[in-house]
Order: structure tokens, then C-alpha cells, then sequence
């Protein structure tokens, strides 16, 4: 036999606990009503006053003969009344409890579905979460309001293990694509040295025929090194014990030197701004793919619209961070902007529109943020120009987290 439902038991036990007891009381209080009534009447006495008032009759006086006769005579009108009441009053006692088994019924049903409806919503929404599968976003039951927290602490945790589900395959993802920059960077290394001794000799032997031959040789070999450093970059996080790093410094010569002299640049330091607990030259090298980013981006804008003026604004601010204090680094550049499709995957490794680039830039430049312990934000529109957002805390990353990080 299948167990009843948790509705089900749930009014079959608030009808128990409203009616037995108004059944029991309502009994009781019959019974004693019943028993104590002709108690309360006063016939019995008047029964005995009677009897001894028959014996003082012949010495007493008429009147007080007379009086017993009356009295006597209401005494059994009262008990004649009161044997015909006890069942009036047993009806209006059976009357009174079927109005209050009927009024607690209806309780015990609207209290039963006030519980019981929730209650399974919310087992349904804990298998759905158990599936990863996302929240309904219907209108929610009736129900108390402890039920609208306990859904919206349920929406909370759902939205917490999907971001938690979303970081873990990014960090997987990550992970692989580290592990394969790291090989490939091997693999490329092994014979570039080799290769680049030899471009050398030739440049120095072979005669002046050869010259192109040797200036191809050259700019190739020169592009697999860049590519394999690159890889090699990517293929490792920020290793080292962690320092304090002056921020503001750390933009004004990195954009000093990335930021070529037909590119205007303009940097603007927020007063005050704290130091960041990190490694400089991670820092540097990812501000620094953003720059050469945007200045390909500017230049790019240039050619496509010769009046544009090839312009990039660094901004360093203060902000919070999840109640932390925070330093924002902010690169815009008077670029073409980029298109809503392609926004979603400028971050991804490999992913780029230069020709002969790794796609590397902007991965590096993330993975090194996230190192931090920051975030990376990107907002672009056609035509007016991209930025790029990194946000770093104050407490950046300590050295049992590096450790940790490059053991992984």
C-alpha cells in the first residue's frame, strides 16, 4: 500500500488535533451538565423538607403548610423541566460539535494546503538543482511568508552554483590550455635555437644572393620565438613571492614605452591611489598586451577613417571590491569597436584578427588579473572605440596562493 501524501497526512493530523479534542471537552461538559443539574436544582432538598414538614403539620400553623405545598410544588416543575432539557442540551452539544469538526476541518484543509504546496515546490526545485538545471521563474505559490525567504535563499544558492559551476570549467579550461601552451612553447623552443644560431651564420657567410633568403630566415624565425614566448607566457601563472606594486608608476611607464610616438596616449591618476599586493612584471606584461591592442586598434581606426585621431586614455582610480578596497586600470582607445558577436570571445586563447598574432594578448593579460585575484571587463560599441576594464585588490594575491596556483 502506497504511503499517503504529505498533504494528505498532514490534514488527516491537524483534523486529528482540532477534533478529538472539541469531542472530548463537548462530551465532559454534557455529562457534568447532565449529572450537576438537578444537584444545582435543589429538589432533593426540597424533597426532605417536605417529608419532615408533613410530620410538623398537625403542630404547625396553616400557613407554613401552605408554604411547604408550594415550595414543593416548584421544586418538582424545576426537576420535571430539567429531565426534558438534558436532551435539548445533548442535541445542541451534538449540533455545536458538528459546526466545530466542519469549521476545523476547513482550517486543517486551508492550513494543509498552505504548507503542503510550498513545501513541494520547494522539493521540486532542490531535484532541480541537484540536476543543475535552472529555477522556474513563474509566479511562486501561496504560502507563508518564511516560504517566499526560503525561495529566495534557494534562487541565491542556485545562482551561487551555477557561477561556482561556470568558474570550475573555466579554471578546467584554463588548465588545458595552459598545459598545451606550455608544450607547444617546448616543443617550438627545441629547435629555434638551433635555427636562430644558424640565421646568424648565414647572415654573416652567405653572399649578398642570399641576402632575401637570409632576411626571410630571419623575420620567421624571429616570429616563432615571439609566438613560442607568448605560449610560454600563457603556459604559466605569476611565479615568485608577491610585492607591493606601485600602480600608478607601474601604468605611467608601461604606456611610456608600449605606446608608440604616433599614437597619442593620455594617462590620468586618480589621487592616492594604494599599492597592490602582486608581481609587477605579470602586471606590466598584461597592461601592456592591452596597449598594444589598443594601438593596433587605433591604427586600424586611422586607416578606416583618416580623421580620426589615433588616441588612448589610461585611467587609475580607487573602487571596492566586495567590500575591499580596489585600484581600476582603464585602457580605452578611439578604434573602430569591436562587434556584440565577437565581444563574448576576446578573451578565449587563440582567438585573434591580426595576422600571424597568437590570440594570446588578452588571455594572458585575463589570466594574469584572475591570478589577482581581480576581474577583467570589456564594453565596446562600433565605431566609438573599446575599453578594457581590469580591477585589482588592494591584497592581490599572497604567496602560499602563487604557490598553490603554479602547482596546479
Amino acid at each position: 500500500m502506497s504511503r499517503a501524501g504529505f498533504r494528505t497526512r498532514l490534514f488527516l493530523i491537524l483534523t486529528l488535533f482540532a477534533t478529538l479534542p472539541s469531542i472530548a471537552l463537548t462530551l465532559i461538559w454534557a455529562g457534568t451538565f447532565a449529572r450537576a443539574l438537578p444537584l444545582v436544582s435543589g429538589s432533593s432538598a426540597w424533597e426532605r423538607a417536605a417529608a419532615t414538614g408533613g410530620k410538623a403539620i398537625d403542630a404547625a400553623q396553616r400557613a407554613h403548610e401552605l408554604e411547604l405545598q408550594e415550595s414543593l410544588t416548584q421544586a418538582r416543575r424545576f426537576g420535571f423541566i430539567a429531565q426534558r432539557a438534558v436532551p435539548v442540551i445533548a442535541l445542541i452539544a451534538v449540533v455545536a460539535m458538528g459546526v466545530l469538526i466542519v469549521v476545523s476541518s476547513r482550517v486543517a484543509g486551508h492550513l494543509s494546503r498552505q504548507l503542503s504546496r510550498p513545501i513541494d515546490e520547494l522539493v521540486g526545485w532542490t531535484d532541480r538543482l541537484g540536476r543543475g538545471e535552472e529555477l522556474p521563474d513563474g509566479v511562486p505559490r501561496k504560502g507563508a511568508p518564511e516560504f517566499a525567504v526560503l525561495r529566495s535563499r534557494m534562487r541565491s544558492v542556485a545562482r551561487e552554483l551555477r557561477d561556482a559551476r561556470t568558474r570550475e570549467i573555466e579554471a578546467e579550461r584554463l588548465r588545458a590550455f595552459r598545459e598545451s601552451a606550455r608544450q607547444v612553447a617546448h616543443e617550438l623552443k627545441n629547435p629555434l635555437t638551433p635555427i636562430r644560431f644558424a640565421v646568424a651564420r648565414l647572415r654573416r657567410d652567405a653572399p649578398a644572393s642570399l641576402r632575401d633568403v637570409v632576411d626571410v630566415l630571419d623575420a620567421e624565425s624571429g616570429r616563432l620565438e615571439e609566438m613560442a614566448r607568448s605560449f610560454s607566457q600563457f603556459g604559466r601563472l605569476p611565479e615568485g613571492p608577491p610585492a607591493d606594486v606601485d600602480v600608478a608608476e607601474l601604468v605611467r611607464y608601461t604606456t611610456r614605452v608600449s605606446v608608440p610616438p604616433d599614437v597619442e596616449a593620455d594617462v590620468r591618476v586618480e589621487g592616492d591611489v594604494p599599492m597592490v599586493r602582486g608581481h609587477h612584471d605579470a602586471l606590466a606584461r598584461a597592461l601592456s598586451n592591452v596597449l598594444l591592442n589598443a594601438v593596433d586598434a587605433c591604427r586600424s581606426g586611422t586607416a578606416a577613417q583618416p580623421d580620426r585621431a589615433a588616441r588612448i586614455g589610461v585611467t587609475v582610480s580607487c573602487a571596492q571590491q566586495n567590500g575591499d578596497a580596489a585600484v581600476v586600470i582603464a585602457v580605452r582607445d578611439s578604434g573602430c569597436g569591436i562587434a556584440p558577436e565577437r565581444m563574448a570571445k576576446i578573451w578565449e586563447p587563440y582567438v585573434t584578427n591580426k595576422p600571424g598574432g597568437t590570440g594570446l594578448g588578452l588571455a594572458i593579460a585575463r589570466q594574469t588579473v584572475l591570478a589577482h585575484n581581480g576581474t577583467v571587463h570589456a564594453s565596446s560599441s562600433l565605431g566609438n572605440g573599446t575599453e578594457i576594464r581590469f580591477t585589482l585588490p588592494t591584497a592581490g594575491i599572497d604567496a602560499t596562493e602563487a604557490v598553490s596556483a603554479n602547482s596546479r
